[in-house]
């Protein structure tokens, strides 16, 4: 079951990409990816491997962001390809078949290619400008999410596609009424002043059913 939350690691400025993830965790997020750019791959690693140990502390998944062998040998629960990064068949290849992996799309054509491909999951976005990712694809905006999951309707495409990109919790009830199955976040999780009540309030927003769902 892909969760409708998923937090998105960042270094803060008091701490690591590890203090940030047990903070999320302890503010009951269920759905880690671990995104650590512009590191030596020993030292993503490493926090791989912590990382997958505090999530399954608190029953929590860990996603890993670009690095199938690190995934592998972290023991992840599962990887996170963007477009330019390796195939998914190719990764399968590497990671074997119980893995999960999702797959960033920003057009309705990439989405017919990750599900071609047997992603499990797909990170739709941006939803509006982030400073987070270098390269920003082109920006969705609520419009472009409508349309998009109206094309995965007409086409039968049942796969879970979570928003991403910029969103802060105000948000939510908006990109959730266009049919997406869930959002992720980064820094509305890492900078908020209370973690937990954020986190608490995005569930109730996230598990409201949708007018595509009533």
């Amino acid at each position: 079951m892909i969760d409708k939350l998923h937090y998105i690691s960042q270094q803060p400025q008091n701490g690591t990409h590890l203090s940030a993830i047990k903070a999320a965790l302890d503010a009951g997020c269920k759905w880690i990816q671990l995104r650590v750019k512009d590191q030596p791959e020993d030292v993503i690693l490493q926090y791989a491997i912590e990382a997958v140990k505090l999530c399954n502390e608190y029953g929590a998944k860990l996603i890993v962001n670009d690095h199938p062998e690190i995934a592998l040998k972290a023991g992840a629960h599962g990887l996170h390809l963007g477009l330019q990064d390796m195939s998914i068949p190719q990764a399968r290849q590497i990671v074997g078949p119980g893995m999960i992996i999702g797959g960033t799309a920003n057009t309705f054509a990439h989405i017919q290619q990750r599900v071609i491909e047997g992603a499990d999951y797909i990170g739709l976005g941006p939803y509006r400008f982030t400073t987070t990712k270098q390269k920003l694809s082109p920006i969705l905006g609520l419009r472009g999410y409508w349309d998009i999951v109206a094309q995965m309707r007409l086409a039968n495409m049942a796969i879970p596609v979570i928003a991403i990109g910029g969103i802060v919790p105000a948000d939510i009830p908006l990109i959730m009424s266009t049919g997406v199955h869930g959002v992720a976040l980064s820094g509305a999780i890492t900078h908020a002043a209370d973690a937990r009540q954020i986190v608490s309030e995005l569930y109730h927003h996230l598990n409201q059913p949708s007018l595509n769902e009533a």
